[in-house]
C-alpha cells in the first residue's frame, strides 16, 4: 500500500497499540523501526491477533517499512510522522534524520513525554527550519493507547 495518511516510528508496546488505533479507526498507516524483525514481527503478527484488538480491514491499513525514506516515501502530503521512541536523544536522531527526508510544511510529532525544554528547543528549531512540529505525550499504557488514549497535543496551531 501507498500513500499512509500518517507514518509511525517506533514499534514498542506504545507505537504498536497507537498503530492499531489509528488503523482500527480507518486510517492508513505506514510504521518503521530501527529493529527490521521488530517491524516485521508486528506486521507479519497482525493476521493471529483477536478480534478484538485488530478490527476487520485493520491489516490492510497497515504497511511496514525497514528504511525511514521508504516510510517518508509512501506518506500523503503534507506528510505526518509520529515518533514513539524514547524521550530525549534518540527522538533528536530520529528528528534529525527526518529533516534530511522530509520537506517544509511536513509536520513532526514527537509522541513520547519529552521534557517541555526539549519540545520547545524542537518546536523552535523545527519552525526556523520550515518544518511544522508537535509536541504531544500519549499516556494510559498499552491499552490505553489502543483504545482510549490520554493525548495531550502542543506546538504550532497550523500543525
Amino acid at each position: 500500500m501507498s500513500q499512509h495518511d500518517i507514518g509511525l516510528v517506533g514499534l514498542a508496546v506504545m507505537g504498536q497499540n497507537l498503530v492499531l488505533n489509528i488503523a482500527n479507526h480507518g486510517f492508513s498507516i505506514g510504521v518503521f523501526n530501527r529493529t527490521a524483525a521488530t517491524t516485521d514481527g508486528f506486521v507479519d503478527g497482525l493476521k493471529d491477533e483477536p478480534v478484538d484488538k485488530v478490527w476487520e480491514g485493520t491489516a490492510d491499513r497497515i504497511g511496514g517499512y525497514h528504511e525511514l525514506k521508504e516510510l517518508v516515501a509512501n506518506l500523503k502530503r503534507p506528510r505526518r510522522v509520529m515518533i514513539m521512541v524514547k524521550a530525549g536523544g534518540p527522538v533528536d536522531a530520529v528528528i534529525e534524520e527526518l529533516k534530511t527526508l522530509l520537506e517544509p510544511g511536513d509536520i513532526i510529532i514527537d509522541g513520547g513525554n519529552s521534557d517541555f525544554v526539549d519540545t520547545n528547543r524542537r518546536s523552535k528549531e523545527l519552525r526556523e527550519a520550515g518544518f511544522l512540529f508537535i509536541g504531544t505525550g500519549v499516556s494510559g499504557g498499552d491499552e490505553g493507547a489502543h483504545k482510549t488514549p490520554s493525548i495531550m497535543p502542543g506546538g504550532h496551531s497550523r500543525a
